[in-house]
């Protein structure tokens, strides 16, 4: 991986509903590397999961202000200046936008929310959400090494 200063990164992070994976990695991105520029956006945007803000509440991270957004939505000067795009879906078919100039890297997490016909309890919605956030975490964690640290040719 090419090495980066944090403050040229310039990072989307994109799954379907723009409501819990992504906003989450976008969240904590915020929180690791405060001199990158770090958006999210999905293909079929939702509003943002109540189990996702309270996820990152727990460690000190607030994203009761972000909002879902379309990778429609997003306009050319982001597009243009991107440096990765870090797809978070699993199951699901990812969305895709052109940026050819960006590093496009696959992070395969399950959609922490269930789907519609499953019926689980608040403690254990959280706890997927709260798995989730650490593995994002830990990922991001590793990403910022190998992005950080010079490589040999």
């Amino acid at each position: 991986m090419k090495t980066l200063p944090r403050d040229q990164r310039r990072v989307l992070f994109m799954c379907v509903a723009n409501s819990a994976r992504s906003q989450m990695a976008e969240g904590l991105a915020r929180q690791l590397w405060p001199d990158a520029q770090v958006w999210s956006a999905g293909s079929a945007p939702k509003s943002v999961n109540p189990f996702a803000v309270q996820a990152l509440r727990e460690i000190g991270i607030d994203i009761a202000g972000q909002y879902s957004k379309s990778v429609r939505d997003l306009g050319p000067k982001v597009k243009d200046q991107l440096t990765h795009i870090i797809t978070l879906c699993a199951d699901e078919v990812c969305p895709t936008i052109y940026a050819p100039q960006a590093q496009r890297l696959h992070w395969p997490f399950p959609d922490p929310a269930p789907s519609p016909n499953t019926q689980l309890t608040d403690e254990v919605l959280l706890q997927r959400f709260r798995e989730t956030r650490d593995a994002i975490r830990s990922k991001l964690i590793a990403f910022n090494e190998a992005v950080e640290t010079p490589h040999e040719s």
